[in-house]
């Protein structure tokens, strides 16, 4: 069986980034991708915009946090995850994200500079290490009791 996810598409909001109780630090990003589908009938281009939300964990999350912002394009590699709850009216709910296990940042060097003004390593950012099943959360009641 395969889960396997590729995108490449620029952030739409800044990145939101926590850390865990145990310490290990987690990121999300919403990221836009843009398809670009031409109709013969009527000989216009119409685009598709997918909003995707793509969370990263440990030294990816790092990465994000130092380098990623509003309009950075990114590379991402992963897995989809869907997570369910119940809220608060008691309706069961449903949200499916990017669990990434490879980013890489694209676009000008320009766009991807920390707030110091450091340029960003064009490399690809280190792969996570395996994290035990102790510190993912698991599903969610809500999804505001993750830590973001």
């Amino acid at each position: 069986m395969v889960n396997k996810v590729i995108l490449v598409g620029n952030v739409g909001i800044d990145p939101e980034v926590r850390t865990t109780e145990s310490g290990v630090k987690v990121a999300r990003v919403r990221l836009a991708t843009t398809e670009r589908i031409y109709d013969r009938q009527n000989n216009e281009t119409k685009e598709l915009t997918e909003w995707h939300t793509v969370t990263l964990w440990r030294g990816l999350a790092d990465v994000v946090d130092r380098y990623v912002r509003k309009g950075s394009q990114l590379y991402i590699e992963g897995c989809l995850r869907t997570r369910e709850w119940v809220d608060k009216d008691n309706i069961k709910r449903y949200t499916t994200e990017i669990m990434a296990d490879e980013m890489k940042l694209l676009g000008r060097r320009s766009d991807n500079m920390q707030q110091s003004g450091a340029p960003a390593d064009r490399a690809a950012a280190p792969q996570p290490k395996p994290q035990p099943a102790a510190e993912v959360p698991a599903a969610a009641d809500d999804p505001d009791d993750l830590p973001f």
